[in-house]
């Protein structure tokens, strides 16, 4: 437990620095938005270009655990986007975020730390495997139903939500960062070392600037009226998300597919326990959504500290899943 303490405690500090920093008027809430779009634009791009980019393609390549993770990733997608547009009626866009707020895991500030702490050298494989999924397949498809949700006036097609979401996707520099890392990987060519430092700088700061502006944008937030929201998400976050990646690798290999073994398999559920990806505040400024999205990305990393020593302990209690 003090293990987990030493990991998640910087991240609250970060987290409390920008809350006082704005509190006592050093920053405001609109340079919130320009460091975010400097997270979001050059920071975060960086970040994951290196982490795919340093790293052999054979080395993130895992069928089985990308099977079962972006299978009980999908189904909690699902089951949070339709119950929140449909059964409960509020907007699409809205709704996206709240299925991204459940599905799109921390990897890389919480996720990584910890599964350095487990498995050693093995959590960057880890890391790779997440970001694949979680940048490559949930990310674009949600923003993609966010940005149908945005439009106003005259509906349009299908085809054309289609074009105008991969045009963005096309000029979305996280996904060229992804592309580019993984062109690299794919080459086998090692980035010349003034350019792999000059990369590293940039990526350096995404971390701990992006729990800055966490933190700031939680100055005045209001949660009255929001706990419903909240517990809905975390509740999909911490509990859904890792039941059903569980769940997905208990079904696939009844049916023969290939799914993760030892390591890896914990390493799945895990990853789906995590809190959302620290960034969700900053990708909701998008569509308006960040003051309640703020609210739920620390009210989800705070129960974190509890859910995932009560998964370990689950694991370890499960024949066959965890020595």
């Amino acid at each position: 437990m003090l293990d987990i303490l030493a990991i998640t405690g910087p991240i609250y500090l970060c987290m409390a620095v920008g809350f006082v920093c704005v509190r006592w008027g050093i920053f405001s809430r609109d340079d919130m938005r320009v460091l975010g779009k400097f997270v979001l634009q050059v920071a975060l791009p960086a970040l994951l270009f290196h982490s795919l980019a340093s790293r052999p393609l054979a080395d993130v390549l895992r069928p089985g655990y990308l099977l079962v993770y972006a299978g009980g990733s999908l189904l909690v997608l699902a089951g949070g986007l339709l119950w929140w547009w449909k059964l409960r009626g509020r907007p699409l866009t809205e709704s996206a975020y709240v299925a991204m707020g459940m599905t799109c895991s921390n990897s890389g500030y919480i996720g990584y730390p910890v599964m350095l702490l487990l498995f050693g050298p093995l959590a960057g494989v880890i890391l790779a495997l997440n970001l694949i999924v979680e940048n490559l397949l949930k990310l674009p498809l949600l923003f993609a139903l966010a940005d149908a949700g945005a439009h106003q006036g005259v509906r349009p097609t299908l085809a054309q939500v289609l074009r105008q979401t991969l045009e963005r996707l096309g000029r979305n520099p996280m996904i060229i960062g992804i592309v580019l890392g993984f062109l690299v990987a794919l080459s086998g060519w090692s980035l010349p070392a003034t350019l792999d430092r000059t990369v590293t700088l940039f990526s350096a700061g995404a971390g701990g600037l992006a729990l800055f502006i966490i933190g700031g944008n939680l100055v005045g937030l209001e949660v009255k009226g929001m706990r419903g929201k909240l517990a809905f998400i975390a509740a999909g976050k911490l509990m859904w998300h890792p039941a059903a990646v569980w769940l997905a690798v208990t079904v696939f290999a009844a049916l023969g597919l290939p799914v993760p073994e030892g390591e890896l398999r914990v390493a799945a559920v895990l990853s789906a326990a995590m809190p959302m990806l620290g960034i969700y505040a900053i990708l909701a400024h998008r569509h308006g959504q960040e003051r309640w999205a703020a609210a739920a990305l620390f009210a989800t990393t705070t129960a974190s500290f509890f859910t995932l020593s009560a998964v370990l302990w689950l694991m370890r209690a499960s024949p066959g899943w965890l020595g």
